[in-house]
C-alpha cells in the first residue's frame, strides 16, 4: 500500500497553513489556519473492509519544565512521547483519499465535534489533555489538529501520518477514543499499512537552519 500527499513531500517541512500555531514576531507563535493536509492512498489489499488513520508527534517533550519558557531551552536530549494530532477509524474501504482542509480548516476553541454521520468516526486528539484546566480552551478535541511544537525546543518534530488497512468494518472503540486504544484495538487486524511523514518548528533558530 502507498499513502502520498499533494500538501507536503516525505520528509520535508509541513507549511503553517497545515500547523495548529505559526511563528510570530510578539509572543512567539500564533494560531494558524490549521488545514489537515491532503492524502491518497493506492495498492490496497483486495480484503480491504475499513481504513484507520493516525497522525502522530513522537518528538513531544516528556516533561514540561522548560516547555515555551523565556530564558529556557528545552534540550534534545530530553526523553520523548508520543502525541496524537488526529484518530481516524471506519474509514470506507473505497475511499482513496482525504482532500485538503476537508475534515479541519481553522482552530476551533473546545476543539471541533465529531464528524456527522456513522463514518468515518473521528477519535479525540491530545490537545484534549493539554488544554484540560484552561478555561478558555479546555473540551474534547476531535479530529485533526496541526502542529504546535514548543517554540523554545532544540529538537525538530516530526508527524507521521499512518494509514491502515483493516479487515474489519467497524473498528471496536466508542465515544471519545484515542490514538493509543486505536493502536490496541487494531492489533491483529491489519492488513497492510503506509505512511508518509512531514517535519515542523516554531524554534527561529531550526528554521533557520532547515
Amino acid at each position: 500500500m502507498r499513502l502520498s500527499s499533494r500538501s507536503f513531500q516525505d520528509q520535508h517541512a509541513l507549511a503553517p497553513q497545515y500547523a495548529f500555531c505559526k511563528p510570530a514576531s510578539v509572543g512567539h507563535v500564533a494560531l494558524s489556519d490549521n488545514r489537515n493536509p491532503h492524502l491518497a492512498w493506492s495498492e490496497v489489499p483486495p480484503q480491504t473492509r475499513s481504513f484507520a488513520l493516525i497522525c502522530h508527534d513522537p518528538d513531544v517533550p516528556s516533561a514540561a519544565d522548560d516547555v515555551n519558557r523565556e530564558g529556557h531551552t528545552v534540550l534534545a536530549s530530553l526523553p520523548r512521547v508520543d502525541f496524537f494530532h488526529w484518530v481516524v477509524v471506519d474509514i470506507p474501504a473505497d475511499w482513496r483519499e482525504i482532500a485538503e482542509g476537508a475534515m479541519s480548516a481553522g482552530v476551533t476553541a473546545r476543539g471541533k465535534g465529531s464528524l456527522p454521520g456513522p463514518a468515518p468516526r473521528h477519535g479525540i486528539n491530545d490537545y484534549t489533555a493539554w488544554f484540560k484546566g484552561d478555561q478558555d480552551m479546555e473540551g474534547l478535541y476531535y479530529g485533526y489538529d496541526g502542529p504546535c511544537p514548543p517554540w523554545n525546543d532544540a529538537l525538530l518534530h516530526h508527524y507521521t501520518f499512518t494509514l491502515f488497512a483493516l479487515d474489519i468494518p467497524h473498528c471496536p472503540v466508542d465515544s471519545a477514543f484515542t490514538g493509543h486504544q486505536v493502536r490496541d484495538a487494531i492489533a491483529g487486524q491489519v492488513l497492510a499499512q503506509a505512511a508518509i511523514t512531514g517535519t515542523y518548528t516554531l524554534n527561529p533558530s531550526l528554521a533557520k537552519g532547515g
